[in-house]
This record gives C-alpha cells, sequence and structure tokens, in this order.
C-alpha cells in the first residue's frame, strides 16, 4: 500500500529478512519500514505453513512418483526438500504454501507459520513465547520483517493445535480401525472444555501481532490481520464414496472415520471452530476468512473426487485437495495427514489473493464444482 507521511518519518530499524524465506536473516543494511519492498506475512500453523504440500491427490501405487503424485520424486529416491526446501522435517513450508500460491500480491512473500506451532509459538519472547524447531517465536521473527518491508497484510492461521486437531483424528481414527466405537461424543466434551482457552489465546496472538507492528512504527491503519480458519479434510458421509462398514474407508480412501463421526467433524467442530475464531476477528478488529467449505467435494473419499491411478492422472479438477490417511505407513510422513495437499494449498493460496483484493469486510472462501483452485470466490459475510 502507498506510504503515509507518518510512516515515511519512521525510525530506521537495523534487522532485516531475506523475502520469501522462512527464518530472519542476520542484521543488514538499514531500511525503512514504510518505503520498503511490500509484504504480505502468513504466521501460524501447518495449515498455512505449508504441510502436505509434496503431494498433488492421492494414489494407492507405492513406488517411484506413485502415478504423479510424489513431488519429492527425484526419479530415483525422494527428497522432500524438492518440496519444503530447508525446512524439511521441521516445519515444512513447502513451495505451495498459501502465500507461496497467491500470486504477486506484493514484492515478497514471506512464510513464517511451522507445521505443529501452537499460539505460544506466535507470542513474543519477552511475553512467555515459545521458540519451535529450533526457530524463534513468530512474533519476534515478524518484527524483522517489519522493519525490513512495508508489510501490508498478515494472515494467521492457528488454534488448531492447542485444541488438540491431531489427537482428535488419532482418536477417530482408532475408534474406527481398533475399538468400533464413535469418538465425537467424547471428542465433542474435550473441545468444549479447551476451546474457551484456545480462543482467549488466539486473541492474544492478534494482540501480539499488533505490540510488533506498533514497536515498528506502524499505524492500524497500515497494515490488516486477516484471521481465517478451517477446511474439513473429510466429507460427510452422504458424500463419501466408500461404504460405511468394512475396509475400504481404511485401506484404499484413506479416510478411517464412522458416519457419525464424519458428520459430527464436518459440520459440527468445523464449524464451532470457525464460528468461535470468527467471534474472536470480531472482538479484536479484524478480517476473517473462512475456509470450512474450501474443500467442499474435494475432501479425502469425497464422492465427487477421485484417486490417482495410471489411467486417471493428478488433475485439480478431479483429484482430492487433502492428503489422506495413510494407515500403511507407506508414503510420506504421518504429520501430513488431513492436511490441504499442493492443490489445496493452491485454492486457498488464490482465497489469500481475493481477500488481500478487500481490504475490508469477512469472507467466507469457496470453489467451484469441477474447476481447479483458480475457481475460488468469495462471499461475504
Amino acid at each position: 500500500m502507498p506510504s503515509t507521511p507518518h510512516r515515511a518519518l519512521r525510525a530506521l530499524l537495523a534487522l532485516c529478512t531475506a523475502a520469501g524465506l522462512a527464518s530472519v536473516a542476520a542484521p543488514a543494511a538499514h531500511a525503512s519500514p514504510g518505503t520498503g519492498p511490500t509484504a504480505v506475512v502468513t504466521m501460524g500453523d501447518s495449515y498455512i505453513s505449508g504441510e502436505a504440500g509434496r503431494w498433488l491427490g492421492n494414489s494407492l501405487t507405492n513406488s517411484g512418483s506413485r502415478n504423479g503424485t510424489d513431488r519429492a520424486w527425484t526419479g530415483s529416491a525422494y527428497d522432500p526438500s524438492r518440496v519444503y526446501g530447508t525446512t524439511a522435517g521441521g516445519c515444512h513450508r513447502s513451495d505451495t504454501a498459501e502465500v507461496r500460491s497467491a500470486g504477486p500480491i506484493a514484492s515478497s512473500l514471506i512464510n513464517l507459520a511451522c507445521s505443529g506451532a501452537t499460539t505460544k509459538n506466535v507470542f513474543r519472547a519477552s511475553q512467555g513465547g515459545q521458540a519451535y524447531r529450533g526457530e524463534a517465536p513468530q512474533a519476534d521473527q515478524l518484527a524483522a520483517v517489519a522493519a525490513s518491508h512495508d508489510v501490508e497484510l498478515i494472515a494467521l492461521s492457528v488454534g488448531g493445535n492447542d485444541l488438540g486437531f491431531a489427537d482428535i483424528i488419532r482418536a477417530c481414527a482408532t475408534d474406527y480401525i481398533v475399538w468400533y466405537s464413535y469418538c465425537h461424543d467424547d471428542q465433542q466434551g474435550e473441545v468444549d472444555a479447551r476451546i474457551d482457552g484456545v480462543m482467549a489465546d488466539v486473541g492474544r496472538s492478534v494482540d501480539e501481532i499488533r505490540a510488533v507492528m506498533t514497536g515498528a512504527g506502524y499505524s492500524a491503519s497500515d497494515y490488516r490481520i486477516v484471521l481465517q480458519s478451517y477446511p474439513s479434510p473429510i466429507p460427510r458421509s452422504s458424500e463419501n464414496r466408500y461404504v460405511e462398514s468394512g475396509w475400504s474407508r481404511t485401506n484404499t480412501g484413506g479416510c478411517p472415520f464412522w458416519n457419525a463421526d464424519s458428520d459430527w467433524a464436518r459440520d459440527s467442530l468445523v464449524p464451532q471452530l470457525a464460528n468461535r475464531l470468527k467471534g474472536v476477528a470480531a472482538a479484536k478488529g479484524v478480517q476473517f476468512m473462512d475456509l470450512r467449505d474450501a474443500l467442499q467435494g474435494r475432501e479425502v473419499c469425497a464422492r465427487a473426487s477421485r484417486q490417482v491411478t495410471s489411467t486417471a492422472p493428478a488433475s485439480g479438477t478431479s483429484s482430492e485437495w487433502a492428503r489422506w490417511i495413510d494407515s500403511q505407513s507407506t508414503q510420506g510422513l504421518v504429520q501430513e495427514s488431513m492436511h490441504p495437499n499442493a492443490y489445496g494449498q493452491q485454492a486457498l493460496g488464490r482465497c489469500l489473493a481475493l481477500v488481500h483484493a478487500r481490504p475490508t469486510g469477512n469472507h467466507s472462501c469457496r470453489n467451484t464444482a469441477g474447476a481447479g483452485p483458480s475457481g475460488m470466490y468469495l462471499t461475504t459475510g
């Protein structure tokens, strides 16, 4: 955004960061935040860092490029750094992460998010924030970016790990595969017991970001914060292409969940979290991007999508947009499960670009049936 007179008067600060890199660079030349290169920054957890960006849909083939779905295949071996760069095995900031897939919306597209991060990994160290995977708290990394760039927008995805998303998925899959029982009743109680505290910490994350930006000389009108929710990686039971009984959901589809648990996750848990995050955004005066329906029809096992085979190549218009649960652990890492894959991240990047073009208001981002990631569109509210 254009510099204003008061921004031009900001004190020159010494720290700078390499554009688009995951971690903060050593101090270099002085720069003015109001006149440096424009930047859009993403912060938070795996849903925005780029976890699972290694995959173009899901395939049952366990060798080679896995029918073209495994972007880490070199032709002779698997090298995850082809997708995750230096963060392979750690933060998993992929080359298709949301901010990297948003297009030329700023001079610098900077991803500070880290797979597995919680709100405490966002807070400044001086305020109790914790380093994670060998990196300083994300707010402290943001301080260096704000000093060397003209930050226009900061997108934040956080709270899911505080709430225990991975544990919920593990419990529900285990109840399907091992115990033949439902998970939603017990898990709903756990969520209800924790969600107030989680939302308070999400709100504090917004406050920490604001404090950093104020300290760097920005006024509230100089930049935007966009808090986003989470997309559902699994479909409703009525939209699942595999029958509930038997082993097809586990061994073929990679979606080992009972119908009742699938419906609970899709129509209760994901909306509950989205609605509470929207409330935090309203309380803190930031924009909200609702992603609860972003993967509709593109989820793992969704009837409207299909797996990749030797005769049905990977395609953004027909393949699944989320990573399945690999129950046999024969492909990639477990931590990639239930995250938007490369197609899903391209879609979320399109959502970010659309919101970047709308400086006010709350928006929901949805996909167009039969279209690829470029077919994402916004609705207001």
